[in-house]
Order: structure tokens, then sequence, then C-alpha cells
């Protein structure tokens, strides 16, 4: 039997790249203070602390400053794949390894080099980054990172499993609020940009849902191995 992808998954992950690309052109037109720097910097003087502050070394900011840098590359990179690979999933590790060279990799990199928006910065009182960053801060490739992650999770669970998905759904909320908080209670990153990477994240991981989905169906109607008789 053919397999069917929705047209409603494809036009969602298309509108959602339309909104990061309307984002992305919105700070290019003036990278150094965009349309929306307003937003931004009430954010920030809500949102942001300094080096005295003891919120950025919990566990929890730890866990979301982790989770976009090296540790989370493993995870999804190594761990992930090669799990779903001794489990006989070796189309749904295509997948995730396909999600992270497209998101995290290709779309979040080529718009920092190409738009080049300056970090927050020390001024009036308010503080710079708290860690070590690099140039460019639209997209929040930490943000992207972790709408990636939540959208390749949500397909490799399978669509019987209802309750599995709605509970993940949920975390998965929570997760991207968290990662909004972490990036900007740090001053790593604006407001903006870490909503534009929640989007463009999920665009990118829904558009190879879409295209992985009949090979994700195969992997999830076969038994894994040591359950077969």
């Amino acid at each position: 039997m053919v397999s069917v992808r929705p047209r409603r998954m494809l036009w969602t992950a298309l509108a959602l790249l339309t909104v990061f690309i309307v984002l992305a052109l919105g700070v290019l037109a003036a990278p150094d203070s965009p349309w929306t720097q307003g937003l931004d910097d009430a954010w920030r003087r809500a949102v942001g602390v300094g080096p005295e502050s003891w919120l950025p070394g919990t566990a929890v900011a730890q866990m979301f400053q982790h989770l976009g840098q090296l540790p989370g590359a493993v995870l999804m990179f190594l761990v992930l794949p090669l799990t779903l690979v001794v489990l006989g999933r070796w189309r749904s590790a295509l997948f995730v390894i396909a999600v992270q060279l497209a998101g995290p990799g290709l779309l979040s990199q080529l718009t920092k080099n190409l738009i080049d928006r300056p970090r927050p910065a020390a001024d009036a009182g308010l503080f710079g980054p708290l860690v070590q960053v690099d140039h460019g801060s639209f997209p929040s490739g930490h943000s992207v990172s972790m709408a990636a992650l939540i959208i390749t999770v949500l397909a490799l669970i399978p669509a019987s499993a209802v309750w599995a998905r709605r509970a993940w759904i949920v975390l998965g909320v929570l997760l991207a609020v968290g990662m909004v908080w972490q990036r900007t209670l740090i001053n790593a990153h604006w407001f903006s940009d870490t909503c534009a990477g929640l989007i463009g994240g999920t665009a990118v991981a829904l558009l190879l849902w879409w295209a992985f989905l009949p090979w994700l169906r195969c992997d999830q109607a076969r038994r894994v191995w040591f359950l077969r008789r």
C-alpha cells in the first residue's frame, strides 16, 4: 500500500519557513536595530541578568546550555542514531542525522553568516553575554537545535502511541520556553533570535519529517530485531 504524506504537514512546514525568511529579511535590513528591537530591549531588561546572578549556574540553565553545544550534538549525531541502528531502525537514524545537518547545521549557520546581527552588549547598566559566543546573533542556534530535537523525537513516536505523543508535546513546549528563557537570561541572544530559531528549526524538521514519513512508518511497523521470533 502506498504511504500517503499529509499535505497539511508540508504546508505547515513551508508556512513556518516563510515566516522565518520574512523575519530574517527584516533583521537583514537593519542588523544593528531591526524592527523587533523595541521588544528585544524590553525583554532583555526584564529577563537578562549579570555575572552576580546565581540563575545561570543552576542545573536547569546548564542543561539548556549544554543541549545546544557538544553534549547535545553527540546525543543527536551519535547516540540517538546509533541506538536506532542497533534497534534495526536505520531509516529513522538517517532522518535524525538529516534534520541535524539541515537545521542546526545549514539553516542556523548560513543565516548567522548572512545576517551577522550583533549580540547584546553591555550598555546602560545591562550586561552582555555571560558565556563565550561566536558572531551572529540571529537566529539562536540553541533554539534551532531545541526545535529540531522536539520535532525529531515526536516523529519517532508512532502515531498509535497517542498519549506518548501528547506527553512529549507538553514537555516539548516546556523545553522550547526554557531554551528561550536560558538564552536571553545570559544575554547570549535577543528575544527575537530565540523565537526565530524555534520557528526555523521546527520548519526544517517538519519538512524532513514529511519527506521521510514513508520510511519512518516502515520502521515503526516492524518489530525490533530482538523481539522477533
